[in-house]
């Protein structure tokens, strides 16, 4: 490692989890899922979790290579055969402890690429539903959580293949997390503070004026998709039902909310690729008719984003809707990260699977009946795929017809 300070920003970055990702407060319980290869970071956020005050740090370790293993060898059945005692586990920590989730990511995107799609989808649809308490309380805001990165070879190798040594495109991948998620600032929590501020105005403005509709132009583009009624647009900061604030992504540069699932007409087309349970998945086209996906393809990935959509409850609805100008720090950057937490935001996405409930007034109450009655999308997937570019126009349309432009040429025109 030949970046400068990386320990000391390291270090730096390790507080700003735990401080202001997931709000460590005296007494919490903390649960964080990392490579082995990680460990040194994973030794600091715990030490930082303690003097915080938590109660219980537990960390669950993960290794690309044995996961890999895992896929290839497995028989589907063994696979796909999640031992009741995990369940419970994880049942008890969410549902007994509101343990906060740390989820530090480095796995390389394109790590299952020539596994059978179809174990993989297998072993996806049977972990969301047997992993689904977690899933609810996050989506929820029952428990505080973040998710993070950290600089993986495979990953490095993927973003910056033109560098000639591992150790260069390491180094290169820290220097990036480190600067979009404002570590290199003197306070990095004051300027954290700083940019929830910025982000809050935009939420504030679409939040006064309700737009019925949002439609999209661009090339290969033209979508509209209806709003839910007392739909809420939310950034970077959630609270918990204690009223403790946390960060669920960091970087993070988007406002969003939930579209109204039963309203979605037209076409769009991703404009980024997606890494989706270790599978790359690039060029996707989404056509839609009466509130739903009736046809999706990809230029490489097809039957991955298929079985996504078509053999998971919900996968042919949307959860949601986020908006990230062209010219934010990310996407200025030129940099493809194959990697949804930092593509997503670079652009404008959309999320096929579940709505957060936390989008619309008083939805955390509803039963799933209702939040799918109010237009809330319910299923036990979540994929963002990012749809944004330079080229993108949206508009918003009130419940009167009145057009307002929302961005103009990839950028806010409100």
């Amino acid at each position: 490692m030949v970046l400068p300070n990386f320990q000391e920003n390291l270090q730096k970055y390790a507080k700003l989890l735990v401080a202001k990702g997931i709000n460590v407060q005296p007494g919490d319980w903390v649960k964080m899922t990392i490579a082995v290869d990680q460990a040194p970071l994973a030794r600091l956020v715990t030490k930082e979790a303690y003097a915080l005050g938590a109660e219980k740090v537990i960390v669950k370790w993960s290794d690309d290579a044995i996961s890999k293993l895992h896929y290839l060898h497995q028989p589907e059945e063994v696979l796909t055969d999640i031992p009741e005692y995990e369940i419970q586990e994880v049942e008890d920590h969410v549902l007994n402890h509101k343990v906060s989730r740390l989820s530090i990511i480095s796995s390389d995107p394109g790590l299952l690429n020539d596994v059978d799609p179809t174990k993989i989808a297998a072993y996806q649809k049977v972990a969301s539903k047997a992993f689904k308490a977690q899933l609810t309380a996050t989506q929820n805001d029952e428990l505080k959580w973040t998710v993070a990165a950290a600089a993986g070879a495979g990953w490095a190798a993927k973003v910056f293949p033109d560098l000639a040594t591992t150790e260069e495109q390491v180094d290169a991948l820290w220097d990036q997390i480190f600067k979009t998620c404002r570590v290199y600032a003197d306070d990095p929590i004051a300027v954290w503070d700083e940019h929830k501020k910025t982000l809050n105005a935009k939420a504030a403005i679409l939040n006064d004026i309700q737009f019925d509709s949002l439609h999209y132009s661009a090339p290969g583009t033209d979508l509209t998709l209806g709003l839910p009624k007392n739909h809420i647009w939310a950034c970077a900061e959630s609270y918990n039902p204690k009223g403790e604030e946390f960060i669920a992504n960091m970087p993070t540069e988007e406002v969003f909310t939930a579209p109204d699932t039963h309203r979605m007409e037209g076409v769009v087309r991703s404009t980024k690729p997606l890494s989706y349970a270790g599978t790359l998945i690039e060029g996707i086209e989404v056509h839609f008719k009466d509130g739903k996906i009736v046809e999706i393809s990809a230029e490489k990935g097809d039957e991955a984003i298929k079985k996504l959509v078509f053999e998971n409850e919900g996968g042919t609805g949307l959860g949601e809707v986020a908006l990230v100008p062209d010219p934010s720090p990310i996407s200025q950057s030129g940099i493809t990260f194959f990697n949804t937490l930092f593509d997503e935001n670079a652009s404008n996405h959309l999320a096929i699977g579940a709505a957060y409930p936390t989008t619309i007034q008083g939805g955390t109450k509803m039963s799933e009946e209702e939040l799918l009655k109010n237009g809330m999308n319910t299923s036990n997937v979540h994929v963002d795929f990012m749809i944004g570019s330079k080229d993108m126009n949206i508009d918003g349309i009130k419940q009167d017809g009145t057009i307002v432009p929302i961005f103009r040429n990839g950028d806010w025109a409100i």
